[in-house]
Parts: structure tokens; sequence; C-alpha cells
């Protein structure tokens, strides 16, 4: 392990992962990990500790302004869930330690590869399994739609260790990205330029350090708890998207003499009541995410943030008119949009999972943790 982690540090120079496309999350994560960005969203600037709910929605508002959807889908998923993850396995092992602390200077960009082929988000049923051999553990199976696979020097893949559903047969494994088991293949689409998405096929990749990362079967429980933090990102996102889109279209109506109807008006106007409220959701339940990892409130702002950034852009879209189908118009950002309610769990999924806790959401205040 280590001297795979020095060869991508020889061949990258000092503070980056390599050639980054112009534009990339790749390119993003490194200056973000370079200027210190990214230790400043963390609580005492250590990942394991937990994000510090205020500085990450300042992070993801002033990157949603500059860049495009994909390079922050890119580094939405390691900020939120990959670094926290390895810093916590790190306190088990040396491997993880050791990529927590590159990632974290912008020096190592890391694929989580969860997603399966075929069972999709449904983990328990994913087939990319680990086989032990005579020179050590490797991996065979497919990854789709997994972000960063196109950019990413290493792989964080969930990959089972025994037959069946339970829990326990479910495993974090850290691979090289350039083995020559593993093969990358671009997602087609038009969506998400920058963020690396793309399918992995692994055939008989070595996993690093030799073993797994944060302990044997411990693969679902450690997604569990950080998949709620990334859920709070989303909303963030969702939030500041939403808002950065009404603001955008209030302007271009302005410009064009059509702000004072009433009826173009009140649509926008609702749309903005909605966002205040998946604003105020944010607020609210975000430091139980991030100090408690309370599934049941990132599941809230989950369902909050994919239902509320498909109504306010199917809004703004609307009132955009022919133009919104201009290149990167606001069609196009509509689309992106629908990102917010499938990944890291679909609307219908978390609103199963607030529907099982509906009882205990009833009976205590808004924020106050499960």
């Amino acid at each position: 392990m280590p001297e795979v982690l020095e060869a991508v540090d020889s061949e990258a120079g000092p503070g980056l992962p390599g050639p980054a496309e112009s534009g990339s999350g790749a390119e993003l994560w490194a200056r973000l990990g370079s200027e210190g960005a990214l230790r400043g969203i963390y609580r005492d600037g250590a990942p394991e500790h937990g994000v510090v709910p205020g500085r990450l929605r300042d992070l993801i508002a002033r990157a949603e302004a500059a860049e495009g959807t994909g390079p922050l889908l890119s580094v939405c998923v390691q900020a939120a869930t990959v670094l926290p993850l390895l810093a916590e396995a790190g306190r088990r092992g040396p491997a993880a330690a050791e990529v927590a602390r590159r990632m974290l200077h912008g020096r190592s960009v890391v694929a989580l590869a969860a997603t399966d082929s075929g069972p999709g988000s449904d983990l328990t049923a994913l087939s990319t399994h680990a086989e032990e051999t005579a020179g050590g553990t490797v991996l065979h199976g497919t990854k789709r739609w997994i972000t960063n696979a196109a950019h990413a020097d290493l792989l964080l893949v969930l990959a089972r260790r025994r037959p069946g559903p339970h829990f326990t047969n479910f495993t974090w494994y850290l691979v090289p990205a350039d083995d020559p088991g593993v093969r990358v293949e671009a997602a087609p689409g038009p969506y998400f330029a920058g963020s690396g998405t793309g399918h992995l096929h692994l055939a008989g990749v070595p996993v690093l350090g030799g073993g797994p990362v944060g302990g044997a079967g411990r693969g679902l429980a450690l997604f569990a708890r950080h998949i709620a933090v990334e859920r709070l990102a989303g909303g963030m996102w969702a939030a500041a998207a939403c808002r950065r889109a009404l603001a955008d279209t209030r302007d271009r109506l302005a410009a064009r003499g059509l702000w004072e109807r009433p009826a173009i008006r009140q649509r926008l106007a609702a749309a903005l009541v909605r966002t205040r409220q998946l604003e105020a959701l944010v607020e609210a339940l975000g430091p139980a995410v991030a100090a408690e990892h309370d599934h049941t409130a990132a599941a809230l702002v989950k369902a909050s943030a994919g239902e509320t950034a498909d109504h306010v852009l199917d809004v703004c879209a609307h009132l955009c008119g022919a133009d919104g189908f201009a290149h990167a118009g606001m069609q196009h950002r509509r689309a992106e949009a629908a990102l917010f309610g499938i990944a890291g769990g679909s609307t219908e999924t978390v609103l199963a999972a607030v529907a099982d806790q509906a009882e205990q959401v009833l009976s205590r205040p808004l924020g106050a943790a499960s």
C-alpha cells in the first residue's frame, strides 16, 4: 500500500492527483484541498469528527454558483461520504488513514463504488464479490453509475464476502484504479460533465493493503452511517440550486417585462416558499444529522430536496419559455436537478423510511435528535 501511494505522489507532483481535466471534479477537489477548504468543513479539521453543517452549506453554495453540476457532484460524494468513512476506518488500519490524509489535501481522488450492476441501489443483492486466492484478496464484479470513476486514482468498492443478504456479508475494499483488471466505461449522456461518472468492470483486482477497510463485515453499517451526511449535503445543494434558479428566472422575467404579471409572480413566489421551507428544514435538522447521523432526519431532508428541486426547477424552466432550451439553459438544469430525487436513495425509498418512523417524527419537535 505505501509504495502504491508513493507512486501516485511521484507521478502527480506536489498537491495534485495527476493531470486533471479542465473543469473536472478532480481539478476542483485538488484546488479545495490545497486551499484548506476541505479541512475547514470538518470539526477540528478532522473528517472523522464529522462536518460542521454551516461550513459545508457555505462551501456547497459557493461551488454551486461558480462550478458546474458535475464537478460539485464529484466533490460532494467525496467530502460527505468517502473522506469521513475512510477517516473513521483509519482508526482500524493505517492504509485508510493515509488515503484520508491525502484526500484532505486534494492529493487523491477516490470513487465510491457502491451501486452494483443489476440490483442497482439494493446493496444486499449486489453481485460484486471478494475472492480469496493464494496471492491475496481480489474483487470481481461490475459497478454502475459511479461518480469519479473516470478520474479516480483509487476505488472504494463495496463487495460481498459471502453469500446471502445478511448485513455482515458486505465489506469495503480499496483497489487501485489503474490496475489491469479495472476497466472504466464512460457513462453516456449529456449530463454531469466533469463528474467522471462511469461504469467499473472489475476482474480479479487485488485489494490494497491486503484486507478490508473498516473491518470485515462492516460495509453496510459504515455506508448507512455516512450516507446520512451525504443526504444532508444533497439537501443543502438542492436548496442552493433552487435559490439560484429562482434568482436567474426572476431576472430574466424582469428583463422581458413579464415580472409584473400576477400569475407569473404568484407561481414563482410559491416556488420560493418551497425553497425557503427546504432551507429551514436543512437548518433545523442539520445538527442532528451531522452529530448523531440521524437517519430519519436525513431521510426527511432527502425527500424534501428531491420533491422541492423537481417542483422549483420545473417552474423555472416553464417560465423561461423557449429560452430554457438554449445550451446549458434552464431545461438542462431542470434535467440535472432530477439527481436530487435519485442519487443517495430515491424519493420513494426515503419516504418509506420516513413512514416507518412516522410515530417518532410526530412525537418530537423539529430538530430534536432521534
